[in-house]
């Protein structure tokens, strides 16, 4: 188990959980699709121990957080922990963000620059088309009736007890584990509403529909760390390298032998890379000025002015 205790507020009539636990310098985590806070539990016990505050939330429709009918955009995701962070007195944070929770991460730079310190893009969705068959599949008209018998709580229920049972013998597989706590989270009728609305705003048959490749000069005036497995299964390499490109004095790091999920697989490796880059760059200042200077001379490089 962590040692950041479970936590609740709500926010506009609904509960939001949360991780909240350490001193020093805040450091957010957010989850990646059907994921939650407990995907973070040996980064945040290593970041806590090595002299930060981290937080951890359970986005809307995820986890222990309330599942209501609504807007599950990574606009209204990224409006959602602007609030959080207000709620909790927190005015800037390293932002880290894996799989749709680094789509989500790039939308909160992008709407609210000033409480953006560092950019932290972890197997980031919102990178290019490119995404796995079984989500764009799952985006089909007819998924609700399918998923039911896919995800079956009967097999959660037996698939979780035979992970107690390779757990209690020291067997791990850390990246199957993860995947397996997706699943099983699905089994659950109110868990899969929020899941196919937040899938649908971010994927059809065809594969991603949000992009943030046209935006990503605006990156420059954040440190920016691009994180990836080189086995990722689910969004390809070459989306954190094109990524890379595109942001000036951004930093690529590769981790060899992971997947989608290398904080969950290679933690220690994982908070090296991260607490290094935090160690040599200087947090954002994020100035009204900046960004119009970026969007201008973008503008007129692209308009022939």
């Amino acid at each position: 188990m962590s040692r950041i205790p479970l936590r609740t507020v709500t926010l506009h009539g609904h509960e939001v959980s949360y991780r909240m636990g350490g001193e020093g310098p805040v450091v957010l985590l957010i989850h990646g699709m059907a994921g939650s806070s407990r995907t973070w539990k040996d980064v945040t016990d290593l970041l806590v121990g090595d002299g930060h505050t981290v937080v951890a939330p359970d986005l809307l429709g995820h986890g222990l957080s309330a599942k209501p009918m609504g807007d599950y955009s990574l606009g209204a995701f990224a409006s959602g922990l602007r609030d959080l962070l207000g709620v909790l007195d927190i005015e800037g944070a390293t932002i880290v963000g894996q799989s749709l929770g680094g789509g989500v991460a790039m939308q909160l730079a992008y709407q609210h620059p000033e409480l953006v310190e560092r950019l932290v893009l972890v197997c980031s969705g919102g990178l290019g088309r490119e995404v796995s068959w079984m989500l764009r599949a799952l985006t089909l008209p007819g998924a609700e009736l399918v998923m039911p018998v896919i995800f079956p709580s009967f097999v959660r229920d037996r698939g979780n007890a035979v992970s107690r049972v390779l757990h209690e013998r020291g067997l791990r597989a850390p990246h199957l584990a993860e995947m397996w706590r997706a699943y099983a989270s699905l089994a659950g009728a109110e868990n899969r509403s929020a899941f196919l609305r937040t899938l649908r705003s971010v994927v059809d048959p065809g594969g991603q529909t949000v992009s943030a490749l046209d935006r990503l000069y605006l990156a420059a005036a954040v440190p920016t760390l691009i994180v990836w497995g080189d086995q990722d299964p689910i969004i390809p390499l070459d989306h954190g390298r094109a990524a890379h490109e595109a942001i000036v004095g951004s930093r690529f790091e590769v981790l060899e032998g992971c997947g989608h999920f290398p904080h969950v697989e290679e933690p220690q490796r994982f908070v090296e890379v991260l607490e290094d880059f935090i160690a040599t760059t200087e947090p954002a200042q994020a100035e009204t000025a900046d960004f119009r200077q970026l969007l201008v001379a973008h503008a007129e490089a692209t308009s022939g002015l």
